[in-house]
């Protein structure tokens, strides 16, 4: 059993309080198997757009996802000339509209590697990729020591995208760390270890530039290389774990 020890902090720095946050989302990896009355799982290399859209190499299976002593383990392997990892969402199970998520995580690394905390529109199956919009959380790509990225991808800046930031941490990679976001209707604010790295709030709003005023579903995943993780990838790193501790989601 893992025990968990909640910190309530004030809405100086974090955008929310303890007088008027709620917990709407709480996944904490208990068990042996994956909630899947939270989670699904995609599976495959995202044909008929293969690659997931990024000439990524995995295949996304759910042997590569085990829930082991309290945590979510994202495992990438090499098979023979095959690459195989997971990728679970919360789409039409848990959807949320303004807030704070916070994930607790342990990156993979190695060149090759790109492990990633975000969220899509839940009207992306209506209006299509970038209309929908994307909150980048958290992204690493291991050819890129101690960086993490955040980004915001929407029809006005998409790919690669203007609306983003590098932060610099030299010991990203040890141990685990919060990613979170805090997302109301003015802003979007990102930070590491409870430290703001991020805000984006574009001055004018509009379906170009804030598509962020309707529901997103979360998205856990390690692709392997493609356009942002590769294109090389060093073979000898694998197996390669994400771990995940937990997902909470806030009401602000």
């Amino acid at each position: 059993m893992k025990y968990v020890f909640y910190i309530l902090l004030f809405a100086t720095d974090f955008g929310f309080s303890q007088e008027t946050s709620q917990l709407i989302f709480e996944e904490e990896f208990e068990g042996d198997v994956l909630n899947e009355s939270n989670w699904n799982y995609e599976m495959g290399d995202g044909c008929p757009n293969c690659g997931w859209g990024n000439n990524e190499r995995q295949l996304y299976t759910k042997e590569n996802a085990a829930v082991k002593d309290g945590y979510l383990i994202i495992t990438a392997t090499k098979d023979e000339d095959k690459y195989h990892s997971s990728r679970i969402t919360t789409a039409k199970k848990f959807e949320f509209k303004y807030g704070t998520i916070e994930v607790r995580a342990k990156l993979s690394t190695g060149q090759g590697i790109w492990p990633a905390i975000w969220m899509l529109g839940s009207n992306i199956s209506k209006v299509g990729w970038p209309k929908c919009g994307e909150v980048d959380i958290m992204e690493y790509v291991g050819k890129n020591p101690h960086e993490i990225h955040s980004t915001l991808h929407t029809p006005d800046s998409h790919g690669q995208s203007k609306n983003t930031k590098i932060t610099t941490l030299t010991d990203i990679e040890e141990g685990f760390h919060i990613y979170k976001a805090n997302w109301t209707e003015d802003a979007i604010e990102f930070f590491i270890d409870d430290q703001l790295t991020y805000t984006f709030s574009p001055e004018i709003k509009n379906d170009s530039t804030w598509p962020f005023n309707q529901p997103f579903y979360i998205i856990l995943n390690m692709a392997i290389g493609g356009n942002f993780g590769g294109p090389e990838v060093d073979d000898s790193i694998f197996p390669q774990e994400f771990v995940v501790d937990y997902v909470r989601v806030y009401s602000n």
